[in-house]
């Protein structure tokens, strides 16, 4: 049976999320008429401009506005939100506690998405609220799942989640980056470094998922055959810390998602 499924926004999570979805009703929403229109058009859906007409019309009620617009878009649906309603939160930083501060006792999932799910590659944290309970949480993995990948955590853990997930993808553009303008100082042209540098990151990341009980250690070793030109590439790594450089990143970047939660 379908499912009448609401996004409040239709930015790209949410529109990344929405082209994944097959087999229910889906209907957006936006405040700005012009915004409506482009997403409708964009998208393929109807999407109107009234949030409560949104919520009175759907069983899962996505929240997907800039986070510091979830408050207000709460406190505007409270008194449209039934026991029988869904709440999906895509907001980065802001808590279970706070939503459910505002809307009681409703059955709240969080999410963590990331942008690698606008081609189908997401990864996404997933966690539920006081009142929700575990069909609630298999029926959003099974929904995100078909553009990416699910992990079950518990909310005190989502801010390491952001880091390594959400954040992630930018910290990887950075090391493809790196290496191929690497490529480029040595003589080698941009854009193929670039490919090379790109080709293998996908085909390392796809070894990793395929390793079955090989341990990425192993993988590393079975590359880095001691004395070879790989050995002397990962023994500079190893000289010049990455493991803390790593470290440092995901704790530093860890310590800004809480504080960002604590403002919103």
């Amino acid at each position: 049976m379908k499912k009448n499924i609401g996004f409040i926004g239709c930015g790209k999570m949410a529109s990344a999320i929405i082209g994944g979805i097959e087999g229910e009703n889906i209907l957006g929403a936006e405040i700005n008429i012009e915004f409506a229109k482009s997403a409708s058009d964009r998208l393929g859906i109807n999407v109107i401009t009234d949030n409560v007409e949104l919520v009175k019309k759907s069983e899962i009620i996505f929240i997907a506005t800039k986070p510091n617009q979830v408050m207000g878009v709460l406190e505007e649906i409270k008194d449209f939100i039934t026991p029988e309603k869904l709440v999906v939160s895509i907001a980065a930083g802001v808590t279970l506690s706070k939503i459910e501060n505002i809307l009681k006792e409703i059955r709240i999932v969080r999410i963590m998405p990331n942008t690698p799910a606008l081609v189908k590659l997401g990864m996404f944290g997933v966690c539920k609220g006081k009142f929700a309970n575990e069909n609630d949480i298999d029926f959003v993995i099974n929904l995100l799942s078909k553009i990416g990948k699910c992990i079950k955590v518990e909310e005190a853990q989502m801010d390491i989640v952001t880091a390594i997930s959400g954040s992630g993808p930018a910290f990887f553009y950075q090391v493809i980056e790196d290496m191929a303008r690497a490529g480029e100082k040595l003589g080698l042209d941009y854009e193929k470094s670039l490919t090379l540098a790109t080709q293998t990151a996908l085909g390392s990341a796809q070894m990793i998922f395929n390793r079955g009980e090989t341990t990425v250690q192993t993988l590393i070793d079975n590359v880095a055959t001691k004395g070879g030109c790989t050995f002397v590439g990962i023994s500079e790594m190893k000289e010049r810390n990455s493991a803390k450089m790593f470290f440092d990143v995901i704790d530093k970047t860890t310590q800004k998602a809480h504080e960002l939660g604590k403002d919103k």
